[in-house]
């Protein structure tokens, strides 16, 4: 492939299922949730390393996160850290930061990836992004998906289609996250895959998309770019953004574009959704405790337990449940009850604590 490779990592998530480790000033891509000891964005710069150069690594974050983020990933450019005035979900992100690509190279081909995912078959993931790149060089605009292992509710799921060659198939459609037994069904077919957010175009055939699909934000796109070239796109971004229409980028743009494909894959995915799954990727003692403490576990098992250096955890006859401290904050739940962090964090955010 002769085009240019840039890679936009999508960095403006809260976390929230992550309280209380996660913050709005240090959400879930900065933090070591996978059981290392590297954050999950470093995790997944490095990841790509062998394919993108750092120099065309851009990363979409809030103007909140811009300095944490910049810092974390100090082998980036500075430039190449770009700050949102607030979100507006990931169509406006995905769309300027094509701009930003367009302009350092009107040929290149983008991969656009969430920033805190987990992969823990790096080889065979580059593989498969490779084969995505190869379709999104014939001017497809492309997603990977993740071939399901379980009949899965929490995600949304794309159905494949005819062969086009290559690993890559054509998409019939997009489907909302499914019931239960619908989910069964789309196990049993064999046609579906889960979504993964992780998508790859031509920069040139996904701003024609924008302007087909979205023209609003593709006009504010424009005034970015001849901002820029004016040294005043902050001042113009900062100015206009929050007019932008809030919508994702699967729904602005993918369900609808005019030529779509998928690339299935199995490498070890994981989303990273709740406490629960940060159990599961951490190693584990006989007992199937994670430890991530000084801890001291007696007749207990199945547990997940975090907390500060210097701090001693002790529990005693005690089984599958996730204690989290961070110093001004403890967390202690089911670990089958780990979603239902968001109501502890609404509860906070209700009573303006700052400590969400």
């Amino acid at each position: 492939m002769s085009r240019t490779v840039f890679a936009v990592i999508m960095a403006g998530g809260s976390g929230t299922r992550f309280w209380p480790a996660s913050r709005g000033s240090r959400p879930k891509q900065l933090l070591p949730l996978a059981g290392g000891e590297t954050s999950l964005i470093a995790e997944t710069v490095e990841r790509i390393a062998p394919l993108v150069p750092a120099e065309r690594v851009l990363v979409v974050t809030s103007a909140l996160l811009a300095e944490a983020t910049a810092a974390e990933l100090s082998m980036l450019p500075r430039e190449n850290i770009l700050a949102e005035p607030l979100g507006r979900n990931t169509a406006p992100c995905v769309g300027w930061a094509a701009a930003h690509v367009r302009r350092r190279d009107p040929n290149a081909i983008l991969m656009v990836l969430p920033a805190d995912h987990h992969i823990g078959d790096p080889d065979t993931y580059r593989k498969t992004l490779e084969t995505a790149l190869r379709a999104a060089d014939d001017c497809a605009l492309v997603t990977v998906g993740i071939l399901p292992t379980r009949p899965e509710t929490g995600y949304g799921y794309i159905e494949q289609g005819e062969s086009l060659g290559d690993g890559v198939r054509a998409v019939t459609r997009f489907v909302e996250k499914p019931d239960l037994a619908r989910a069964e069904q789309f196990l049993a077919s064999g046609h579906f895959v889960w979504n993964s957010g992780m998508f790859f175009f031509r920069a040139d055939a996904v701003l024609a998309e924008f302007e087909r699909q979205l023209p609003a934000i593709a006009a504010r796109i424009t005034e970015y770019d001849a901002a820029a070239r004016e040294g005043r796109e902050a001042e113009v971004v900062g100015a206009t953004y929050a007019s932008l229409e809030s919508v994702s980028f699967d729904h602005g743009i993918m369900e609808h574009a005019e030529r779509i494909a998928v690339v299935a894959g199995s490498f070890g995915w994981s989303d990273l959704g709740s406490w629960t799954t940060a159990y599961e990727l951490a190693a584990k003692d006989a007992a199937e405790n994670a430890l991530r403490a000084d801890g001291v576990l007696v007749d207990s098992s199945g547990c997940y337990v975090s907390a500060p250096a210097g701090k001693l955890v002790a529990l005693v006859g005690l089984h599958d449940l996730v204690v989290v401290d961070t110093g001004d904050a403890l967390l202690i739940m089911p670990r089958e009850r780990a979603q239902d962090v968001r109501s502890v964090v609404d509860a906070l955010k209700s009573r303006r604590d700052p400590r969400v």
